[in-house]
């Protein structure tokens, strides 16, 4: 399998990591020789609940034998699209009662510059440097690295950046300004929180000037880091927030919010603003449904916050000088990026799964799943620990 994987599954990197998978449960990810890897990826922070969840698995399985796709998003009224729109409002303030359901938190980025624009009547965004929102064009127009923009220029004009966290460069936000998209916490970058109300302030001068903020909670909500929503921990509220990821449990799946005179703007003049065939499709509504409910009704929030605790109590060694992030969206960083590979890829040799972030080569990725027990947070810590030895 693994030559055909090579041979015929187009490759997103020169070098990845290729273990060949036979099942996951829980915490681990098991491969076709019978090893075990404990994850502390979690998909990237899409598996919410670890692998096979089986209240996630359960509303799979049931709504494959009720239906599955009928008819383009939007036009027919599907018990778990409307469910997985209810709850989600139910979590937020009251102005952002409006859900648009798509297939992936870039398509989501997508729907919210559209409706950005669309409100506002202007083309001009404001994106922050070394920022990440998606990889379709008009996402990678917002993503504020030009290394990986360059090769596919010219992507969508009208788009200035700013620095995260510096607030001189919120003035650049002006009458021109349709929106401003921050990710609540960077994530490529490094997993940089914002300092000192930036959020609110941005947030401030979007309302001066007649901006809308639109904030990427791709990684930072559905309790990953405490709270349901990333920017509940910072004092501001979005008028459009992006959704995905951790969203679906490990299902394909996004979102964006807005209020419900904001979105009905997208549904004529014209009509079909925006619209998509499989966006809301019910077997991914329905696990996302589950995992929603299980995190609301478990207190994963709270629990994100004293598993972050166990974290950095374990993750101490002199070769760590910064743990960055919240809850269980954490960043161990090193010295250097060969550092942070040669752990990253010695975990991965002794069955614990690390990964890298986009733009900062000094990190390492700590985003396990919400359930991970404190027994599995202490046993991948002391194989971190232990690797550490063996190279500095």
């Amino acid at each position: 399998m693994k030559s055909d994987f090579f041979k015929h599954q187009a490759q997103t990197s020169p070098h990845p990591l290729a273990i060949e998978i036979s099942h996951a449960n829980g915490s681990y990810i098991y491969d076709i020789h019978g090893k075990k890897y404990l994850d502390f990826v979690a998909g990237v922070s899409a598996n919410s609940l670890g692998h096979n969840h089986p209240k996630v698995s359960e509303a799979i399985k049931n709504q494959v034998d009720t239906y599955t796709h009928v008819m383009v998003y939007g036009e027919f009224i599907q018990q778990p699209q409307v469910e997985l729109c209810k709850i989600l409002a139910s979590t937020l303030p009251e102005n952002l009662s409006s859900v648009y359901i798509t297939n992936s938190g870039t398509e989501a980025t997508e729907g919210s510059l559209k409706l950005a624009k669309r409100v506002t009547n202007r083309s001009e965004i404001i994106a922050a440097k070394n920022s990440y929102h998606g990889n379709t064009q008009g996402a990678m127009s917002v993503s504020g690295v030009e290394k990986q923009n360059a090769a596919f220029r010219p992507l969508i004009p009208g788009i200035k950046f700013i620095e995260f966290n510096n607030e001189i460069d919120i003035e650049k936000i002006t009458h021109k300004t349709a929106a401003v998209i921050l990710e609540t916490i960077q994530g490529g970058a490094g997993f940089i929180e914002p300092k000192n109300g930036y959020l609110t302030k941005v947030k401030q001068r979007c309302k001066e000037v007649g901006a809308l903020l639109i904030l990427d909670e791709i990684q930072t909500g559905i309790g990953r880091t405490g709270t349901f929503w990333g920017f509940e921990n910072y004092n501001v509220i979005p008028d459009i927030i992006v959704t995905g990821k951790g969203l679906g449990g490990g299902m394909p799946i996004g979102a964006f919010i807005a209020s419900f005179e904001h979105m009905s703007l997208l549904k004529d003049n014209p009509k079909l603003g925006h619209i998509s065939t499989f966006a809301g499709h019910p077997v991914i509504a329905a696990a996302a449904n589950a995992t929603v409910k299980e995190i609301l009704e478990k207190d994963f929030l709270s629990e994100s916050l004293r598993k972050e605790k166990i974290i950095r109590k374990h993750l101490q060694h002199t070769a760590i000088k910064e743990i960055r992030g919240k809850g269980l969206m954490l960043a161990a960083m090193v010295e250097s990026p060969e550092l942070a590979s040669k752990i990253i890829l010695k975990c991965l040799d002794k069955g614990l799964i690390l990964f890298f972030l986009l733009f900062e080569g000094k990190a390492m990725r700590i985003t396990p799943p919400l359930t991970i027990s404190d027994d599995e947070l202490a046993l991948g810590c002391s194989i971190i620990i232990e690797t550490i030895e063996e190279f500095v």
